[in-house]
């Protein structure tokens, strides 16, 4: 049996003449582009380019939805009200839609950022506030996230198709959620230690977490993130790890 796994990345962080990353260099790694949609980074022309690189590449492009906190880059918490949350995701996935259209492509799913990604691990309002933000723009919108967290149980519940997501370059607690960024040893940066660790998480669906227990974690696709110091570099040592170990490389979304 064929063993296949997704590569995505966070893309289309630029802001105006703040240059984040290198987009186009990642979109010759990934198969998947989880593009910013103007709220945590990202401007009009950065998200209409970055399509456009996907659409060229056949990357499938996903809506990486977000609070609205440009100056933190959508990494600090918001207690929003859930109809308000809601309302935002809409606002999100229908301009990145739109951008995304005139480059030749479509959004595909939905992945939540930062902040927002974490929070819906257990905050059960926020939660169901994206998933029905999803449902009421396109139920047949696939969503990515982490496993076991409120957000895939409520989304997979709604009907949603839910992927769930390991992360390349962070650390993992024993629980199986990602260690906070604010700790020591949170962003990995070895890209020998970090392909082995996909290639193993993969193959064996095993990976050591930060007190060097071995946790179970089932993944259809690995994020590496754009934003990280030599993020194009590490991309490439996961995918050229996984080639070698037979794994099939190809998006979630047919």
């Amino acid at each position: 049996m064929t063993v296949r796994i997704d590569l995505n990345s966070d893309l289309g962080e630029s802001l105006g003449a703040w240059r984040l990353g290198d987009d186009e260099a990642m979109l010759d790694v990934v198969t998947s582009a989880n593009v910013a949609c103007g709220f945590h980074a990202g401007d009009s022309l950065t998200l209409q380019r970055t399509c456009l690189a996907a659409v060229e590449r056949e990357v499938v492009i996903g809506a990486q939805v977000g609070y609205r906190d440009l100056v933190g880059f959508g990494r600090r918490f918001v207690d929003m009200d859930p109809a308000e949350l809601t309302a935002d995701v809409v606002y999100q996935v229908g301009a990145l839609d739109a951008l995304a259209r005139a480059a030749g492509g479509r959004v595909a799913y939905v992945k939540p950022h930062g902040a927002l990604y974490n929070a819906l691990v257990s905050h059960e309002e926020q939660a169901e506030a994206v998933v029905r933000a999803v449902v009421s723009l396109d139920a047949t919108l696939p969503v990515l996230g982490l496993p076991g967290s409120a957000f895939l149980r409520r989304a997979e519940a709604a009907g949603l198709r839910t992927v769930t997501e390991a992360f390349a370059d962070r650390a993992y607690t024993p629980d199986g959620t990602l260690v906070p960024r604010a700790e020591p040893g949170a962003v990995l940066h070895d890209p020998d230690e970090v392909a082995a660790r996909m290639a193993r998480l993969v193959t064996e669906h095993k990976v050591t977490a930060a007190d060097g227990s071995d946790i179970d974690v089932h993944a259809e696709s690995i994020c590496t993130h754009g934003d990280s110091p030599g993020a194009v570099e590490m991309a490439r040592a996961v995918r050229a790890a996984l080639e070698a170990a037979d794994v099939e490389i190809a998006p979630f979304v047919g």
